[in-house]
C-alpha cells in the first residue's frame, strides 16, 4: 500500500507543487502550514513519512524531528528536511536533530518523488516509479492494449506524470507539447481519446482552441476529449470547456485511478453511442 506522506511546509507555492508530484504518483498526503499544527497532524495522522521544512512559523523543524524521535511511535517514521543549506555545518546540525536525510531546496520536479521513495521501503511503494520517465517504456510488460490517448501539455513533468500512469494500465500514448503539434499527430493517426491542457505555451486558453480545431474536423470529431488544468478558475470556465465539446473537465492535482476511472468511462460512452 502506498505510503501515507505528511507535508510540513509553510511556502504555498512549494507545497502545492510537492502535493501536486505526490499525488499524480499515487502518495496520500496530509499537509500543515505551521510548525505546531504540523505536530499535531503527526500525532494524529500517524503518517509513513514526514517532509519537513526547517523554518517554519511556531516552532522549527528541528523541534519537530527532535519532538518525534523521542516518540516511540515514530522510530521507524522517516522524517526528511526539505532545505537550502546556507551555512557550514547545517547538514550536520539536520540530522543531528533526528532527520533521517534532506531534500535541497528547490526542489527539482524530476526527481524529487524518486528522492522521497529512497526513504520508504519496498512494500510502500506506489509502483508509479518516476525513474521509468528516464527509460523507453517497455510494452511487453503491459497488460492488453486498451486504447491510444494523445496527451497535449507543454510541461514535460506532466507528460512523464501521464506516460506513468496510462503506459502501466495498458494505454498507448502519445505526447504532443502544442496544439499544432497535437492536430497533425492527431490527423496522421487518429487517437481513441484526447487528454489536454487548457494553458500552453501557444496561449493562454490555447487548449479552447485546440478542441474547436478537433471538433471542426470529420475525422476526428467523434474522438472523446478529456481537459485537464492545473488553473481552474471557476464552474463557468469549466463550463465553456465543456460546451465546447470536452467529455469532462478534470482539475490537478487528480489522484492517478480518478484519472484512469474518467478515461474508461470516456471510452465506453464513445462505444455505447
Amino acid at each position: 500500500m502506498p505510503a501515507r506522506i505528511l507535508i510540513i511546509e509553510d511556502n504555498e507555492a512549494n507545497l502545492d507543487l510537492m502535493v501536486y508530484l505526490l499525488t499524480a504518483f499515487g502518495y496520500p498526503s496530509a499537509t500543515a502550514c505551521d510548525g505546531e499544527a504540523g505536530y499535531e497532524t503527526a500525532l494524529g495522522e500517524e503518517p509513513d513519512l514526514i517532509i519537513c521544512d526547517l523554518q517554519l512559523p511556531g516552532i522549527d523543524g528541528y523541534e519537530i524531528a527532535r519532538r518525534l524521535k523521542a516518540d516511540a511511535r515514530f522510530d521507524r517514521t522517516p522524517i526528511v528536511a526539505v532545505t537550502a543549506f546556507a551555512m557550514v555545518g547545517d547538514r550536520d546540525r539536520v540530522l543531528a536533530a533526528g532527520f533521517d536525510g534532506y531534500i535541497p531546496k528547490p526542489i527539482t520536479p524530476e526527481i524529487f518523488v524518486a528522492q522521497v521513495e529512497a526513504f520508504l521501503p519496498p512494500d510502500q511503494l506506489s509502483g508509479l516509479t518516476p525513474s521509468a520517465t528516464d527509460a523507453e517504456p517497455d510494452h511487453s510488460s503491459s497488460p492488453i492494449h486498451r486504447a491510444t490517448i494523445l496527451v497535449v501539455d507543454d510541461s514535460h513533468i506532466n507528460l512523464d506524470l501521464a506516460r506513468n500512469i496510462l503506459e502501466p494500465h495498458g494505454y498507448r500514448m502519445i505526447a504532443a507539447g502544442g496544439m499544432n503539434e497535437a492536430f497533425t499527430l492527431a490527423r496522421q493517426s487518429p487517437p481513441d481519446l484526447i487528454l489536454s491542457d487548457v494553458n500552453m505555451y501557444e496561449g493562454k486558453e490555447a487548449g479552447f482552441d485546440f478542441i474547436k480545431i478537433v471538433k471542426a474536423d470529420s475525422l476526428l470529431a467523434d474522438i472523446p476529449f478529456i481537459f485537464i488544468s492545473s488553473t481552474y478558475v471557476d464552474a463557468e470556465y469549466c463550463k465553456r470547456g465543456l460546451d465546447l465539446g470536452a467529455a469532462r473537465f478534470l482539475v490537478r492535482p487528480i489522484e492517478p485511478q480518478t484519472l484512469l476511472d474518467e478515461i474508461a468511462v470516456c471510452l465506453r460512452e464513445r462505444k455505447e453511442r
